[in-house]
């Protein structure tokens, strides 16, 4: 057994260290660290100050759920932006193919309305070109 002055240098010995010296951290049960914990804790913050508002005040509801949006976007943005990404990405193909079908009909209908220009003008021309009979309906009456 050590004498008095060896404890006191010595501290103690090592069974009593261990019992009064803190737990490892490796002992220690960890704390959820993912961002959910703080959400649900904020959630429920601004629903029970919510229905205090409610219950004293209506009139500061939409000023108090317009800040909720906006302290809640900053975190929601990049989730909802990855989540619409293939909508985006499928309205613009739509889009872009509605425009090139577009195209494609207004190319014909203009193709059309040339065809039916080219083709009164070939009658006007074969009206022109031929010759007029005496006592028709254009020269009677006429004199030059």
């Amino acid at each position: 057994m050590p004498t008095p002055a060896a404890k006191i240098d010595d501290h103690g010995d090592a069974e009593e260290r261990a019992r009064h010296a803190p737990p490892e951290l490796s002992a220690m049960p960890e704390e959820p660290h993912d961002s959910d914990s703080g959400m649900v804790a904020t959630v429920a913050t601004v629903a029970v100050v919510g229905a205090g508002a409610a219950l004293f005040e209506a009139a500061l509801l939409p000023g108090m759920i317009l800040g909720v949006a906006a302290m809640a976007a900053p975190a929601a943005l990049p989730k909802i932006g990855a989540a619409l990404n293939p909508l985006f990405r499928s309205t613009v193909r739509g889009v872009y193919k509605f425009g090139e079908k577009a195209r494609e009909v207004a190319a014909e209908m203009q193709e059309q309305v040339h065809d039916v220009i080219a083709e009164v003008e070939a009658e006007r021309d074969a009206k022109a070109d031929a010759p007029v009979e005496p006592g028709s309906a254009s020269t009677s009456g006429r004199t030059a």
